[in-house]
């Protein structure tokens, strides 16, 4: 069974996808699409806003996870 998704990682995703949303916007707005000169339109404005996310999703996923001591409630 997979190990589940820490809330930093969906955290750090959520947040580049918005990057990548807002620099899809301005590419858009200014009409300079000469970084991905050959793709077409339609295909920028998701690949802008998804490579992003899903970059910093793997590499926060890949990431060594923080070893945590568990506190029992109980014991307080």
């Amino acid at each position: 069974m997979a190990a589940p998704v820490e809330a930093k990682v969906k955290a750090s995703a959520a947040a580049s996808f918005l990057v990548g949303i807002a620099m899809a916007v301005l590419n858009a707005v200014a009409a300079d699409s000469s970084l991905l000169g050959p793709l077409p339109g339609w295909v920028q404005a998701p690949l802008l806003a998804l490579v992003p996310a899903g970059l910093t999703w793997l590499a926060g996923y890949q990431a060594r996870h923080t070893v945590r001591d568990h506190v029992d409630p109980t014991s307080a």
